[in-house]
């Protein structure tokens, strides 16, 4: 079993930015694959990013240049750096952790884009 636990959700102004963290515990091998998911009211979840245990990234075309996803293998960490947010940016932002055919989320945190 996996467990994550997401942080630095929270309401900001158009163009500011946020930085969201998620951590990963249990039974953690060396080779996965982490990512942001996000979903607004009466939307599918959508994925917003992707990054390997070995540091190869995956961007949706909506937050290219934009969002900037990281790691920290190490701390069994992830992060979302994500700038010059928009209103459309606004949803409930979701970690999820794959390995070994087995799929984790977290319970997920709100961003909320708005003046």
């Amino acid at each position: 079993q996996v467990q994550l636990v997401e942080s630095g959700g929270g309401l900001v102004q158009p163009g500011g930015s946020l930085r969201l963290s998620c951590a990963a515990s249990g039974s953690i091998f060396s080779t996965n694959i982490m990512g942001w998911y996000r979903q607004s009211p009466g939307k599918k979840r959508e994925l917003v990013a992707l990054i390997s245990s070995g540091g190869t990234t995956n961007y949706a075309d909506s937050v290219k240049d934009r969002f900037t996803i990281s790691r920290d293998n190490a701390k069994n960490t992830m992060y979302l750096q994500m700038n010059s947010l928009k209103p459309e940016d606004t949803a409930v932002y979701y970690c999820q952790y794959y390995q070994l055919g087995h799929n984790y989320w977290g319970q997920g945190t709100q961003v909320t884009v708005s003046s």
